[in-house]
C-alpha cells in the first residue's frame, strides 16, 4: 500500500511483541541528518516503547548512505547484537546516483543479513523530494524509524521462536 495513503506509524491494528532482552543495533547515515536524526530518534523511542532497556541499544553512525551496509556488517559481528536497523535517506536528483545508491544498499542490508543471519533492517527513505523524506520522518506519514524499530523487534522474535 502506498503510504500516501497510510500513517507509518500507525500500529494499532498490529501486535508488537516485548523487546526485554533483546539488543539492537542502529546505524545511522549522517548526510541529510535532519532526517535520519528524526528517523533514529523514533526508532530508539519505540524501542524502548517496547521493551528494549536504553543500554541494549547501540547507535553508530557513518558518513551517508552508502556506508549503512558496511556499519551494519560491523555490528552483526558483535554475537550480542541481536538484529540491526539501517537508517538512511536519498533525495531523487538530477543524476542516476540516487539509482545506484539505493539499489547498492537494498542489496547490502539483505546481503548482511544472510550472511550473519541476523535481522538488518532496511530504514532508508528512497524519496523524490525533500518534502516527502520530512512527511515520512516525523511528518503526516508518520515516522519510518517506528516502522524499523517494530519490524526488528518482530524478526527477532520470529527468529527465536524457530
Amino acid at each position: 500500500m502506498s503510504s500516501s495513503l497510510k500513517n507509518l506509524s500507525d500500529f494499532n491494528h498490529v501486535t508488537i511483541p516485548n523487546g526485554a532482552g533483546m539488543r539492537v543495533g542502529i546505524v545511522t547515515a549522517e548526510w541529510n541528518i535532519e532526517i535520519t536524526g528524526a528517523l533514529r530518534d523514533g526508532a530508539v523511542k519505540t524501542l524502548l516503547e517496547n521493551g528494549v532497556v536504553e543500554n541494549d541499544i547501540i547507535v553508530k553512525y557513518v558518513p551517508g548512505s552508502f556506508e549503512l551496509t558496511f556499519g551494519a556488517q560491523l555490528l552483526c559481528e558483535d554475537k550480542n547484537i541481536d538484529c540491526v536497523i539501517c537508517l538512511g535517506c536519498v533525495i531523487q536528483g538530477e543524476t542516476r546516483h540516487f539509482d545506484f545508491i539505493c539499489e547498492a544498499v537494498a542489496l547490502g542490508v539483505t546481503n548482511v543479513s544472510l550472511k550473519y543471519n541476523k535481522p538488518v533492517i532496511f530504514g532508508l527513505l528512497t524519496t523524490n523530494t525533500l518534502q516527502q523524506a520530512q512527511d515520512r520522518s516525523g511528518g503526516k506519514h508518520g515516522n519510518k524509524g517506528d516502522e524499523a524499530a517494530v519490524t526488528a523487534i518482530k524478526m527477532v522474535q520470529l527468529k527465536n521462536s524457530l
